[in-house]
């Protein structure tokens, strides 16, 4: 292999110079070392968000530093979930971080379903102390209404959207934001889990009930295109149980992702709000009868959840696995040289595949930094899921070949350098089919039809989605998430509804539903 000619390692790391390249790309992995998934898999997820520089706790409880490598993985599922959004019609928009506490009110079940979770600003000013070395709230500054660090942006946007509304020549009306939102939460797991995170959320208003639920039903059609023919996590459509629901909400349709642990991940989900929210804030249309009728409405939302379900569903103990379409380098090449004439040299010969790649479309980083050793490059672009590592030493030039590894299954050959570029860009294509394919045999070998409960709790144990009949009462449902943590996810689209008898009550079954344990 082109790297394995022996070279001098840094002193600290108590290697012998006279180890090959292969050794060091050993002990730079080892430098890497996290938890493997089989000895702990919440340890190792915790690890690898850490070690592959995605995020970092911060100083405020609950909420995380996304860093560069984190925030462009999140960049990229930005632009292509917004060109999607934008091909069915709807416009970007931004409103108030803050939100009155009384709209809040407005909206019993909303409410309910997000008071626990709310930050409250009280006061507008801070004062310094007497001898300048504290800042205290100023109690004079106190403001008349408290307002809401938003959860969510139903209520504001519904009061906003009463202005905009006014005949049926105004629907629909669809509008979309990028920000953050704030939801208190006790336990915490960095992208899975924050007090703060980053999303979008879509609200629509139209004119008729079938415009609303079929919108709401297009959304999630986009959110499961999106987290197959992108991310390659493979999903489960379906509408939520009544107790799942979005709080507001008349349905909740999802797509559920199977983690590699076997638990369910709430990916993104569609809500079909009825008229409630126009009720609650008198949003009104003149039909074409000229008589007052009540829009129908839909939010929905993708969060950066979506990072962890990256995470979790592809990657390995050597690190992230990354779908191309997403990962923020595709291909990484890396000139193995001998002093600067070689460097020259190997340059000269990839830089034209360089542009090439380039003009595809396919991002490029070609690391030429002196101040890494191979070996430590090799590991730190595999540990960040770079789907392409190309390699060229010398022996490679004078042969008119070059190194090629895949990191989804972590096989390195060495291949002409002519035609590199077209090889490529098929192993890209093929690299992301394959993490695909990978994911969606995992979850549907781990898909059990179950109509024993006594089966099902020992079974549930050990992960899976478990597709049963289900009474569809309350009492049964809770039942099972008393006796086993899980809850039922969906009832989904993709398993026919045939007749049967709920496994906990004995009744006649309702529906056919996916329960599991879920983050």
């Amino acid at each position: 292999s082109c790297y394995k000619h022996k070279r001098e390692l840094p002193t600290k790391l108590g290697i012998s110079p006279k180890r090959k390249e292969t050794d060091k790309y050993i002990m730079a992995k080892e430098l890497k070392h996290m938890t493997k998934r089989a000895e702990n898999y919440s340890q190792w997820y915790n690890d690898l968000v850490v070690k592959a520089e995605l995020a970092e706790q911060s100083a405020v409880r609950g909420c995380m530093v996304i860093k560069p490598y984190g925030y462009a993985i999140w960049e990229k599922m930005q632009a292509q979930l917004d060109k999607m959004f934008k091909e069915t019609g709807v416009q970007n928009a931004y409103f108030p971080l803050l939100i009155p506490k009384s709209f809040l009110s407005r909206e019993a079940e909303h409410v309910k379903g997000f008071a626990k979770e709310c930050a409250v600003v009280t006061h507008y000013r801070l004062k310094a102390s007497e001898d300048g070395n504290a800042v205290e709230v100023d109690p004079n500054a106190k403001l008349e209404e408290e307002l809401i660090i938003r959860p969510t942006s139903e209520t504001i946007i519904w009061n906003t959207y009463k202005n905009w509304i006014h005949s049926w020549r105004d629907l629909p009306l669809m509008c979309n934001q990028w920000c953050n939102v704030m939801r208190w939460e006790m336990r915490t797991r960095p992208f899975l889990r924050t007090s703060e995170f980053l999303w979008q959320e879509g609200h629509t208003a139209h004119a008729t009930r079938e415009e609303a639920e079929k919108e709401a039903q297009t959304m999630l059609h986009v959110y499961a295109d999106f987290a197959e023919k992108w991310l390659a996590v493979p999903v489960v459509q379906g509408v939520k149980s009544e107790t799942e629901r979005f709080a507001g909400a008349l349905d909740t349709y999802t797509i559920e992702a199977m983690m590699q642990d076997g638990k369910a991940l709430q990916s993104g989900t569609s809500h079909f709000l009825g008229q409630n929210f126009a009720k609650s804030f008198d949003v009104t249309y003149l039909n074409k009868d000229n008589k007052p009728e009540y829009v129908w409405a839909t939010s929905w939302g993708v969060s950066t959840r979506l990072i962890g379900a990256l995470i979790m569903t592809h990657s390995d103990d050597n690190g992230l696995v990354l779908p191309p379409k997403i990962a923020p380098i595709q291909v990484a090449i890396i000139p193995i040289f001998k002093g600067e004439e070689q460097l020259k040299e190997i340059t000269a010969k990839l830089q034209p595949v360089i542009d090439q790649l380039r003009a595809l479309g396919i991002t490029v980083k070609y690391d030429d930094a002196d101040n890494k050793r191979p070996g430590f490059k090799f590991a730190d672009y595999e540990l960040k899921g770079v789907p392409v590592r190309l390699a060229m030493g010398g022996r490679d030039l004078e042969n008119n070949t070059i190194e090629v590894m895949r990191r989804d299954t972590l096989e390195k050959d060495s291949v002409s350098f002519d035609g590199i570029v077209d090889y490529v860009k098929n192993l890209l294509d093929d690299i992301q089919n394959n993490i695909f394919q990978k994911a969606k045999d995992f979850r549907d070998a781990h898909i059990y039809e179950c109509e024993n409960y006594e089966e099902f709790k020992e079974k549930v144990k050990d992960g899976g989605f478990f597709l049963c009949h289900w009474d569809g009462t309350e009492e049964t449902e809770a039942k099972i998430k008393e006796d086993t943590q899980a809850t039922i996810r969906c009832v989904p689209f993709m398993f026919e509804q045939t007749p049967g008898t709920d496994m906990v009550s004995g009744k006649p079954a309702k529906y056919r539903v996916i329960i599991a344990r879920s983050y």
